[in-house]
């Protein structure tokens, strides 16, 4: 009996000193992908990740905070921060100071980076899961030869209306320049989106080298600016289209769907004239100080398990082929991220130096209200008061002059005849 006393406590404190994982099963990994993340030896070390805002599962809600797993797995610590558009990314890396180990740029972006040497070629040797990426999403226009990114995420522009603001259904942009909605409006806040909806409805290349084509889509902003007034935001417009506040707003496809979560008055259309089709990609910026630690992050965000979560978070369309093909996904057939019809669309591309000051000289102009028709009579008028007054003060120094000149000849005759 004591014999078989003895082997029952070795075997229970043989269990005691075996990991609590092997014990329980794991909530979302497997076995082997947690001793992969364990294996890494990036315990102690930092990720800095620098990514959109409203674009990552945080655990709300019962989601997964994606975050919070990868730094469970790997025993790193992740500093997670936002930018709102790719312009202010750029912005902050060009400026130096500072260190990001993934970033997560738009198609034109990437193009830009890569261009100007911003970016170190992956070791996808660390990112083992490009094998879920579809065939579709490699290779592009933005990266030929597939050396600097890992696709995140594809999505369309969008038009969202108010229905109880908006009567009829909108299948076009010129609904932004509708007087009747002076005041609920919320526009793009970056020049790049907001130019492509003017160019649009002017049937522009979208990345057009030519100058007056941009100056022509900024005078039809400025037009919209003195029509309906928009207010220029960007992630706000969660917060204020879910009010009901605003009749009318642009932003992403994927962005809608959450919102109507919230306001099921909200209604969408992709406007005839064209929309935007983009990519979002991770990459690895010069600036970094632990690629492999970067690297390790973006291979975990396709990690099945993870991309789907995150995919039911964020509601874009996810270029891993677990997902897509996942039945159980809410984004599945979805007319919103899968439109049935084949739309009008086109990408950004890299633009020439002199055509990104052009348009960012010219979005100054349009915010400003510089180019507006209302800014230019105002100015007109301002002018011609101005040449009313100078004109006053002409006629009464000459007058002056002439009084002077006559007064001093009479008293030269005066001295004459004395």
């Amino acid at each position: 009996m004591k014999k078989y006393l003895a082997m029952i406590l070795s075997f229970v404190l043989c269990l005691c000193a075996l990991p609590v994982t092997a014990l329980a099963e794991d909530e979302y990994f497997t076995d082997e992908q947690i001793a992969y993340y364990q294996g890494l030896g990036l315990q102690g070390t930092t990720v800095n990740v620098y990514n959109w805002g409203e674009y990552i599962s945080d655990g709300s809600e019962g989601s997964m905070d994606v975050v919070g797993e990868f730094e469970r797995l790997t025993g790193a610590n992740v500093n997670y921060t936002n930018f709102e558009s790719n312009e202010n990314m750029y912005s902050k890396l060009a400026g130096g100071g500072a260190s990001y180990d993934v970033i997560v740029p738009s198609d034109y972006m990437i193009e830009r980076l890569i261009d100007e040497d911003m970016l170190l070629p992956l070791d996808y040797g660390n990112i083992p899961n490009m094998k879920y990426i579809d065939e579709q999403f490699q290779y592009l226009f933005y990266d030929p030869d597939q050396l600097y990114t890992v696709p995140f995420n594809v999505g369309t522009t969008i038009l969202i209306y108010n229905t109880t603001m908006v009567d009829e259904e909108p299948d076009s942009w010129d609904i932004l320049w509708d007087e009747q909605y002076r005041g609920k409006v919320l526009m793009f806040n970056n020049s790049r989106d907001a130019f492509a909806i003017a160019q649009a409805m002017l049937d522009q290349d979208f990345n057009s080298t030519v100058e007056q084509d941009w100056v022509e889509a900024a005078e039809l902003l400025a037009e919209q600016k003195d029509k309906t007034n928009p207010v220029y935001v960007m992630d706000e417009i969660f917060n204020l289209m879910e009010s009901g506040e605003y009749a009318l707003a642009i932003y992403y496809a994927g962005d809608y769907l959450l919102m109507v979560e919230n306001n099921e008055d909200l209604g969408y259309c992709f406007p005839k004239e064209g929309i935007n089709y983009f990519y979002d990609a991770f990459c690895v910026p010069t600036c970094a100080s632990n690629k492999k630690g970067g690297e390790a992050f973006i291979n975990f965000m396709h990690e099945p398990q993870v991309a789907f979560e995150n995919s039911e978070y964020i509601y874009y369309r996810s270029p891993n082929i677990m997902v897509e093909n996942n039945e159980d996904s809410s984004l599945y057939e979805s007319d919103v991220i899968y439109p049935s019809e084949e739309l009008k669309s086109q990408f950004f591309k890299n633009l020439p130096q002199n055509i990104i000051e052009l348009e960012n000289n010219l979005w100054t102009q349009v915010k400003s209200g510089n180019l507006s028709a209302d800014s230019q009579q105002q100015d007109r008028k301002i002018y011609i008061e101005c040449a009313v007054v100078a004109g006053v003060i002409a006629v009464v120094v000459v007058t002056k002059f002439i009084s002077n000149v006559k007064k001093k000849k009479e008293q030269d005759l005066s001295d004459l005849y004395k």
